[in-house]
Parts: C-alpha cells; sequence; structure tokens
C-alpha cells in the first residue's frame, strides 16, 4: 500500500482526499494547510487523517508519493528539489485533471445504472415470466411473473443451473442446438401448465452468448383475457420511458417507416419530428448506412455504428436491435449516442498526457516491440547501457525506432524523475544550433535576450538529452561536443566562465561514421567516445518475424488517432506485407497501415489484402520475379533467409581474413552482434572448411 501526502487542502486538495480516501490501495499519511480551517483539513480531521501546517517536517517519514494541491509553482519546485530519492512529487494540474476524469466517469457510471434498473423495471412489469440464462445454462436474470407462475423465490433461481430449478427445462437443448423453439407446451412441477418460446442468444460474432424463455400460464388464459387492459397501461408506461429518456431512440416498422422518436433524438439530429415520422430510415443520416435497414435484412443487431446524422452532421454512434414477433419481424429500435462528450473526455486524456510527457520520456520498454533474436539483443544491450552513465550511440536505419530506445534507456535509468530533452541535430541551423546547445550571455549577438538563456545542455541538468542525428553536426560542433564528453562542462556562446553539468548523453545516427572517418567529415576522437557502448538497432527486413506483432501493435495505436475499431488484418495482407523489402522500416510500415485504415469502410473490421497500397518494389525484386521459373521452391522463407545470412556473413568473414572486428565494420553491424550471429550458425573457420 503506498502512502500519500496532500499538500494543499483547498477545493482541489479537498477532492482528491475523497477520492483517495475511498480507495484501499493508498494510504493517506497525512493533509498540510497553513490554513487549519481549510475545508479539506476539516474534512481530514473527520476522518481520522493526521493534518500539518508544514510539509517540510513530513519529508523525514516514509512517503510514497506527494500530491502538489496548491497552484503555487515554488512550493512544487521546493517539494521536488527536497524530496527524497524515491518519492514521487505529481503536481497539482496533474492531480486535478485525474479528479474531473473521475468523476465524469462516476457520472457515467450512473446513467448506465439508471438505465439498467428502468430495463429491469420494464421486463417486471410485463404479465410474461421471462427466464435468462448464460451459455453455461446458469440463470442470470428471471422476472417476477416468472417467480409467481413457477412457486419459487428469486434466491431459488439466480446463479443456479437451471434444471436444478426446473427439472424438464429445455433451454440447456436450446444452447446446444442453437435453435428457437416457439410456443411449446411444458407442465411445471406445481401443476401448472405453460405455453413457452425459448430463443439462443447470439452475439455480433456468431457466438453463443445464452438463451432466454418467455412464457405465460395458460392456465389463467381467461383470466388474462379478462384483463388485457393492463397492456395498454404497459404501452403508456413504455411510450412515457422512451420520451422521457435521455438517450436518443427512434422506432421503424418491418418496411424501415418511421414509426417513433423521442425528445432527446430531435435534439441530437436537429429535425423535426415530421422529417422523420413515416418518412425512410434514411431520412436523418448524412454520413454512413442506415442501421435500421441493416438489422431489418439480416434479423441481427448492430453495436457501435459510427454514422453522421442531420442537417449540421452530428457524429454519432448507433444501437440497433430488431424487434420481432412469433418469429415475424415488425421493426427495430435504435438508439443513438452522441460522441461529443467522449470526444470532450478524449482531449482531456491528450492534456493530462501532454503534461506528463513535458515532465518524463514517453516510452518504456514494454512499448518496444519484437522477439527477433536480434531485436532481443539490442534489448538487452539498451538494457546494460541504462544502468551504467556511459555514453550510448544508437545506430541502425531511419525509422526502426531509435528514439523509442533512447526514451525507454532514460526511463529504465536512475534519472528517470528528470527531464528527457530531445534534439535533431539535423533540423537545427548550425548558426544557432551551439547557442540552441549550450545557450547564451546577454548580449552575445544581436537579439539576444536580456539576461542570456540556458542551452539545452543546462535544461538537462541531472537528466538525460537525447542527441538524434549526431552524424550531421559540423566538425566545428563535433569539437565542442567532445569537449562537453571529456569535461562535463559547457560555455556559452559570448560567455568565458565554465558551467558543470551532470547529464546524460545517448546519441543516434544512421550515418556510416567509420565512413565518414575515411572521409574526414567525421572525428575519430569523437567517434571513440561515442561508441562506448553502441547499440545496433535492426532493420524491419533483419527481424521481419517481428511485423506481425508490429502490425497489430499500429493497428491498436491508429484506433486511437482515427477513431476506428479496426481489429484484424488477414493472412494474404500479412503474406504481402512479409514480403517486402521495408526500406523506410517501421515508420513505413505505419505509413502503409494508416493509409489502408483510411480508405477502409466505416463498418469494416478487417484490413484485407486489396486494402492495401501498391508497394514500390526495387529493381533487383523486379528482376528476381521475371525468373522466378527458375528458383526452386523447397525450404520455408525463414530457412531460406537464414541459409543465405550464414553464406553472406562467411563470405564477408573469409574476405577479411577471417578477422572479425574487420568483418563486423564491413557488414555495418556490432561486434557483439556479429559474434552472436557466428555462434547461432556455427560459423568457425574450421566447421566451413
Amino acid at each position: 500500500m503506498k502512502s500519500v501526502l496532500i499538500v494543499g487542502a483547498g477545493k482541489g486538495g479537498t477532492a482528491l482526499l475523497n477520492i483517495f480516501y475511498a480507495t484501499e490501495k493508498l494510504k493517506i499519511a497525512g493533509v498540510v494547510d497553513k490554513n487549519l480551517d481549510a475545508p479539506g483539513i476539516k474534512l481530514a480531521e473527520k476522518y481520522n487523517i493526521p493534518t500539518y501546517s508544514d510539509w517540510k517536517k513530513q519529508l523525514n517519514k516514509k512517503i510514497d508519493i506527494i500530491v502538489e494541491a496548491t497552484g503555487d509553482d515554488s512550493v512544487l519546485e521546493e517539494l521536488i528539489r527536497k524530496r527524497s530519492g524515491k518519492t514521487v512529487v505529481i503536481p497539482g494540474t496533474v492531480a486535478y485533471i485525474i479528479s474531473e476524469l473521475f468523476n465524469e466517469k462516476e457520472a457515467l457510471l450512473n446513467r448506465i445504472k439508471l438505465q439498467m434498473n428502468n430495463q429491469n423495471l420494464i421486463l417486471d412489469n410485463i404479465r410474461d415470466g421471462m427466464i435468462v440464462v448464460d451459455h453455461e445454462g446458469i440463470v442470470q436474470f428471471v422476472n417476477h411473473s416468472a417467480v409467481k407462475i413457477i412457486g419459487s423465490t428469486k434466491q431459488e433461481f439466480e446463479g443456479k443451473y437451471i434444471r436444478n430449478v426446473i427439472s424438464n427445462s429445455r433451454l440447456p437443448d436450446v444452447l446446444r442446438d442453437k435453435k428457437k423453439e416457439v410456443n411449446q407446451k411444458l407442465v411445471l412441477k406445481n401443476g401448472k401448465k405453460i405455453i413457452t418460446t425459448r430463443i439462443p442468444i447470439i452475439n455480433n460474432e456468431d457466438s453463443l452468448v445464452g438463451a432466454f424463455a418467455v412464457f405465460k400460464d395458460i392456465t389463467e388464459v381467461m383470466n388474462l383475457a379478462e384483463e388485457n387492459t393492463d397492456l395498454n397501461e404497459i404501452k403508456t408506461m413504455l411510450e412515457a420511458i422512451i420520451q422521457s429518456s435521455d438517450e436518443a431512440i427512434s422506432v421503424v416498422d418491418e418496411k424501415g417507416i418511421g414509426l417513433m422518436i423521442n425528445p432527446a433524438y430531435l435534439r441530437i439530429t436537429g429535425m423535426k419530428e415530421s422529417d422523420i415520422i413515416g418518412e425512410p430510415a434514411t431520412a436523418d443520416i448524412s454520413e454512413g448506412e442506415s442501421m435500421h435497414m441493416k438489422v431489418l435484412k439480416t434479423r441481427r443487431p448492430v453495436r457501435g455504428a459510427r454514422m453522421k446524422v442531420g442537417p449540421k452532421k452530428k457524429d454519432v454512434y448507433v444501437n440497433v436491435a430488431p424487434i420481432i414477433v412469433d418469429g415475424i419481424i415488425k421493426g427495430s429500435v435504435g438508439v443513438l449516442h452522441d460522441v461529443t462528450e467522449i470526444q470532450s473526455l478524449t482531449s482531456e486524456l491528450k492534456r493530462a498526457r501532454q503534461i506528463i510527457r513535458n515532465l518524463e520520456a514517453k516510452y518504456t520498454f514494454d512499448d518496444i516491440i519484437g522477439n527477433s533474436p536480434e531485436m532481443k539483443l539490442a534489448l538487452e544491450q539498451a538494457k546494460v547501457g541504462a544502468r551504467t552513465p556511459a555514453t550510448v550511440l544508437l545506430r541502425g536505419n531511419s525509422g526502426t525506432g531509435k528514439e523509442l530506445f533512447a526514451h525507454a534507456i532514460h526511463n529504465e535509468s536512475d534519472r528517470k524523475h528528470k527531464k528527457f530533452i530531445r534534439v535533431n541535430c539535423a533540423a537545427i541551423s548550425e548558426s544557432i544550433l551551439e547557442s540552441e546547445l549550450f545557450g547564451y550571455e546577454e548580449g552575445a549577438f544581436s537579439g539576444a535576450k536580456h539576461g542570456g538563456k540556458k542551452g539545452l545542455f543546462e535544461e538537462a541538468n541531472h537528466g538525460s538529452i537525447f542527441l538524434d542525428e549526431i552524424g550531421e553536426l559540423s566538425l566545428n560542433m563535433q569539437a565542442k561536443l567532445l569537449r562537453v564528453l571529456q569535461e562535463n562542462e559547457i560555455v556559452r556562446v559570448g560567455g568565458t566562465d565554465p558551467i558543470s553539468i551532470d547529464v546524460r548523453v545517448i546519441t543516434a545516427t544512421n550515418v556510416n561514421l567509420e565512413k565518414a572517418i575515411m572521409n574526414k567529415t567525421f572525428r575519430e576522437d569523437l567517434y571513440y567516445r561515442l561508441t562506448r557502448l553502441p547499440i545496433y538497432i535492426p532493420s524491419l527486413q533483419e527481424r521481419i518475424e517481428d511485423l506481425p506483432e508490429l502490425t497489430e501493435n499500429i493497428i491498436l495505436k491508429l484506433n486511437q488517432d482515427y477513431g476506428r475499431k479496426i481489429k484484424h488484418i488477414s493472412k494474404e495482407a500479412l503474406i504481402k506485407l512479409t514480403s517486402y523489402h521495408w526500406p523506410g522500416n517501421i515508420r513505413e510500415l505505419e505509413n502503409v497501415i494508416g493509409r489502408a485504415m483510411i480508405y477502409m469502410d466505416i463498418n469494416e473490421e478487417t484490413i484485407k489484402k486489396h486494402h492495401l497500397p501498391e508497394l514500390n518494389v526495387s529493381g533487383d525484386a523486379i528482376n528476381h520475379s521475371d525468373k522466378k521459373e527458375n528458383i526452386s521452391i523447397e525450404k520455408p522463407l525463414q530457412q531460406a533467409l537464414n541459409q543465405f545470412e550464414k553464406e553472406y556473413i562467411y563470405e564477408a568473414y573469409k574476405q577479411n581474413q577471417y578477422n572479425k572486428t574487420k568483418t563486423a565494420k564491413m557488414l555495418n553491424i556490432s561486434l557483439r552482434n556479429l559474434y552472436y550471429k557466428m555462434d547461432k550458425y556455427q560459423l568457425e573457420r574450421k566447421s566451413m572448411q
């Protein structure tokens, strides 16, 4: 259980106190406020929680989390500075957003509970008995009429196997056969004769969810005939419920002609009753397919369909269910949900994430997908690097995920609670790069700010700085970076006094630095400084076996970005993707999947081969395809790739007179990676002779 100290007992602190007090996973160590009459202090005393007027005296206690709710930036900075190493400080802005989201969630849950209560109220007040079981035959619901007809209590029904209550029930047979039984007679133990209809419950994925039975006591048919006025009362009650519901409801007949709508429906669509009643179900749709017509055609319910309705093209999602009487479809009923509230909630979540991202790196090693041997080796090296202060050089082609590794290394290190600064050395012109990295003094150049400015190295002090595209630095900037790495100090532009810094440096490049040294465009001394811990991140082609898992992860990410509900990618589409050489690596793969999703129909859930854009094939690949009649396909693709890699590495090994260091440089892979592959393929000189 984590201990929490709340600093600030105003409105925000009081709200957080209520939230934390309600959970069993947090222990409130105390509430602090200079004003001992603050509402949060009074509430804490009511809950028997310690209260204090000075938070500084509490820091020597074992506190896991400190929530700063005063809104005073100086208090937040002092808390961060004076906290113990393992204590996490949460700014009040983040905590406030969390509390707001929590309140929104509670409101939504209350609305759902109200709707469920209304549904149970309706079912409990109909004269027909109803029993619902799950796919194993366990009773999930029984209404008041069923209890009265059978002569048992609800407690004897719910949670029990149906035949333990009604020994001759045929609901298990309906579950087995998945076929409905209409108007069947059954004699109960108490001698009553009932007529019952049993129907299996099938979900959208054609899977069995359960079954239900609706029945009536035919010994009371005459009494029911005399009491048929109750039907009018139920109809009136149902209409009243529909009209008063906050959910937008529409009902159409078997031909798709509008029969009934409620005020909430008119409010969302922005249309008049005369525009919908007596008109086709498509009358209110501005973009998308009519789900009423689809349900009437398929006789199956539709859940969560997206469309736009009314003249203002209101964005909604729709649930529609068929109305079936005696096996004959009589119409359908639909419920629209305005997604504006959901979008607002999503916006708040994004704001919260943005605040968190500004405080720390976004990704961890859990966010890096890959189980191929090449990727496992890179991850192992990165985790070793995270535990040391050494400078890390991430090498690999563009789009392989070098920035993800940089984030993960920072988050795995002991600097994870400090700043993580990202710099793209190729994106900043050389004329201002020095002042951006090292800062400048007042009057250093025309336009310099009054009082000077901190550089990115100073901003990252005690944290990490990620220098991407390090191979694009000029020789002049390389010399200045080398001094920083050697001396752990910087000098601002226009200044003379060195400033000591404690910064973890992570670099990345897709440039062949060895070749750059030969071409005199990269300093050899800086190279040796940067390559104390080189990590080679394999290209997508080198770890093609990770592509299915990468694709599934990209689909989940793009579903959130595009508001889609794509669930799968077909086997044929995967085969097409794995046969491509991916010069753009993961970035190109995400582009291809994103383009496929954009052009898919809004209700499609599987990416198929024809959805994928045309993939450009290199000239070599075209030449191979022209000669495909000469290729003997005798091995699986992975086995053939392994064989080619084995022969290719050995040929390079032989050309370098069996020198592993030279071979690794020729192949542009790390020496450790070469050792791994040689061990994998048993590539020693004697084994190849």
